[in-house]
């Protein structure tokens, strides 16, 4: 696989089409959105007078609550905690909307849910159920607190593009889930997703995002889109479990658009880069500089000697609102 036909697997993956979805729903919204809140972040950044207020929510296709509903219910707290971390913030409590068919068959689901909760030291402290349902679906929400914030939108040129995942984990097959979780020792999650706070209020790093649903290099490019900056990203040098080759195609491709558990883009100073990796590497967390942050609109891959174009956002945005389509959207 060359460096074009990555390119071409990577805009073909669900997880970059499902993230192309936010540019609709934004340009849609865009009427009454509140000046003042940067939309398109992990979490929305109300200040406040303290800080800002970090406020998230996630939801679960009924596929994977129904296939795995302990897993999904764990996965519900967890990935709300590390969308506030991302933003520079720490948790406060979560709240939960469950559909079930029945009461038992929401248990699993509760189970995983009290289970991260406890794990990640974040209480659920209400929600909303319905167990007269056809379907299992799961949606959770989040409040946050960040003195220092991080956003998706103050990458600048000359940024150092770094990749932080922890790959002391396994695969949840048949899902491009990459579990570094639920088997690791609960005090250790904690104090490893406490790095982003600190990295944060130590003035270490430009900007950040949770790697998501998209993978590493879809959230980098959110990221970018968000700062309206273009970068060169090596694909070759993002942290991988030791099992993948950049020759292996079918499983670098999977990895590169795979979720893992714990897993952050981060934009830095380049004089800041070694002691960000530093940090992350005291934590036993797989940390490299992947890139560059680039005045423009291009962003760049280079794989196993060459570079191809994934992306264009003076073409085609990736979540930001296509501001040609806001007229037809909103007419």
């Amino acid at each position: 696989m060359n460096a074009s036909a990555l390119c071409e697997g990577l805009r073909a993956s669900r997880g970059f089409a499902h993230k192309r979805a936010i540019s609709e729903v934004l340009g849609r919204l865009a009427p009454v959105l509140p000046a003042g809140i940067a939309v398109g972040d992990d979490c929305a950044a109300i200040a406040d007078g303290n800080g800002h207020l970090l406020f998230a929510i996630e939801g679960f296709v009924d596929e994977f609550v129904g296939r795995m509903p302990w897993f999904a219910g764990y996965c519900s707290v967890m990935v709300n905690v590390s969308d506030i971390y991302a933003m520079g913030g720490r948790p406060l409590a979560v709240v939960d909307a469950i559909w079930s068919d029945g009461s038992q068959a929401a248990s699993p689901v509760l189970d995983g849910m009290a289970e991260a909760s406890r794990r990640y030291a974040v209480p659920i402290v209400g929600g909303h159920s319905n167990d007269k349902s056809a379907r299992s679906q799961l949606a959770v929400a989040i409040i946050g607190r960040a003195q220092s914030l991080l956003t998706s939108f103050t990458a600048r040129p000359g940024d150092s593009l770094v990749m932080a995942i922890d790959l002391r984990g396994r695969w949840e097959h048949p899902y491009p889930y990459w579990n570094a979780s639920t088997e690791a020792p609960a005090e250790r999650l904690r104090s490893d997703l406490a790095v982003l706070p600190e990295l944060a209020e130590g003035g270490l790093c430009d900007a950040a995002k949770d790697i998501s649903m998209a993978g590493a290099i879809g959230t980098a490019l959110m990221l970018l889109d968000c700062s309206r900056v273009g970068a060169r990203i090596n694909a070759d040098a993002i942290p991988r479990p030791s099992t993948i080759t950049v020759d292996d195609e079918a499983q670098l491709l999977r990895w590169l658009v795979s979720f893992p558990s714990y897993g952050f883009v981060l934009s830095v100073r380049p004089e800041n880069a070694q002691r960000v990796l530093a940090r992350f590497d005291a934590r036993g967390i797989s940390c490299a500089v992947v890139g560059e942050v680039l005045v423009g609109t291009q962003v760049t891959l280079h794989h196993r000697g060459a570079d191809a174009v994934l992306w264009d956002f003076a073409e085609q945005p990736f979540i930001t609102v296509d501001k040609r389509a806001i007229s037809t959207l909103n007419p």
